[in-house]
């Protein structure tokens, strides 16, 4: 259960991240507006590529975990009465 858990929780920061970056929320960011310079450098487009990456990365480490726990468990079955 705990492993599911956590394959949920990469999947969701992942999703944000990638989506995150390139929404209206991102532009009209508190943080940023406090500084000028935070400003230039969050809506340049590399550094949203480079978040939607990580984002992208989250995504397919929580997938990798997943499909760890759908192959660990279809070994752990007994053998069927065909086989």
């Amino acid at each position: 259960m705990k492993r599911l858990l956590l394959v949920l929780l990469f999947v969701e920061v992942g999703f944000v991240l990638i989506v995150l970056p390139w929404s209206a929320f991102w532009d009209r960011n508190y943080f940023a507006q406090l500084a000028p310079f935070l400003q230039s450098l969050i809506t340049n487009n590399f550094v949203r590529g480079a978040v939607s990456g990580l984002g992208l990365i989250n995504v397919l480490v929580g997938l990798g975990e997943l499909l760890s726990i759908v192959l660990s468990r279809a070994q752990d079955r007994p053998p069927s009465i065909t086989s």
